[in-house]
């Protein structure tokens, strides 16, 4: 890298898939002088205390690792950073805000990776909103954080297609690759002033909302199209999943068929003439892989070989 593209860096981020934009500014030759994340949590059966992704990755790199619970009332977090005088801080994925203090700090400002085309998607949830409202495309924007949500100007946007196989989770870490890439070619730009910012267009932002566990519960009265959307969306969490005998049954794969069935009834499991559906509001979902609650997901067909009384009950009774 030329020494005058090197600069220096604050990267702030939580979890693994906020690990490649990391690694790329690293691997560029970037001086980063600190990498801020959450806090340690408590995790597994035994609630020990576990490093964050970005934690674990900074350390084995050998870099600086700060964990503020907070940066809006944290006076002396915010001295340290000010004492790092980064030229630029990147943020992926961290999960605190940024009070003006710091947003104002950088000669560069903050800049944010964000997995949607802002403003569509602002907020919390954009990859999972994305398969939920049956979009067929995405993308990934660079924003100078400002105070408001999701609502700087862009440097940078690239867009990609949601593959039918995709999950929100495989697609969120494809978007951060994505973004690590498209924040190379930027920064550059971005230092030398070669690069304008574009004000988002209000009249098109829309907001998603934090998930709650209890989103993923299946209502066989939709369509089974879309409820197909919703067990891609909640994968890898909430997860998607029904109730059968008093036990949470969770939908790991599933997807729509034009195969016919007879019955008025939604929520009943059916054998299809190439494996095992739920009747919905609108067609019929098939099963392809399932977990039921304390045990290993399985494939549909061994589940039923387990459980003979499953074909014929009816799920969410």
């Amino acid at each position: 890298m030329n020494h005058d593209t090197r600069l220096k860096i604050v990267f702030m981020g939580t979890p693994d898939f906020a690990i490649p934009v990391l690694a790329a500014l690293v691997d560029a030759g970037h001086d980063i002088v600190g990498v801020y994340t959450r806090p340690d949590q408590c995790s597994g059966r035994g609630r020990h205390l576990t490093a964050s992704p970005i934690k674990q990755y900074a350390l084995e790199r050998g870099l600086q690792v700060s964990q503020p619970v907070s940066l809006r009332k944290d006076e002396g977090a915010i001295a340290a950073l000010r004492l790092l005088a980064p030229d630029v801080v990147v943020v992926a994925a961290y999960g605190l805000f940024l009070p003006t203090t710091i947003l104002d700090l950088p000669r560069l400002g903050c800049l944010n990776i964000h997995p949607s085309l802002l403003p569509k998607l602002r907020g919390p949830s954009p990859v999972a909103t994305a398969f939920l409202k049956g979009n067929v495309v995405t993308g990934v924007t660079i924003i100078r954080l400002d105070d408001r949500m999701d609502h700087g100007p862009i440097l940078a946007q690239r867009e990609t297609s949601i593959g039918e196989d995709e999950t929100a989770g495989s697609l969120t870490a494809q978007l951060f690759r994505i973004g690590a890439n498209l924040l190379l070619e930027t920064l550059p730009r971005w230092d030398r002033g070669d690069l304008g910012l574009m004000v988002q267009d209000e009249s098109l932002a829309t907001m998603t909302r934090q998930l709650k566990k209890e989103d993923g519960k299946i209502d066989w009265d939709q369509p089974a199209e879309y409820i197909a959307r919703q067990v891609r969306a909640y994968s890898p969490w909430p997860r998607t999943f029904t109730v059968w005998r008093g036990l949470r049954l969770v939908i790991i794969e599933a997807k729509t068929t034009l195969e016919p069935v007879e019955s008025d009834l939604t929520g009943l499991v059916v054998r299809l003439p190439n494996g095992v559906g739920v009747t919905t509001g609108h067609s019929v979902l098939k099963l392809q892989t399932v977990q039921l609650e304390g045990r290993k997901l399985v494939a549909v067909a061994e589940f039923c070989r387990g459980q003979r009384d499953f074909v014929g009950s009816i799920l969410n009774p």
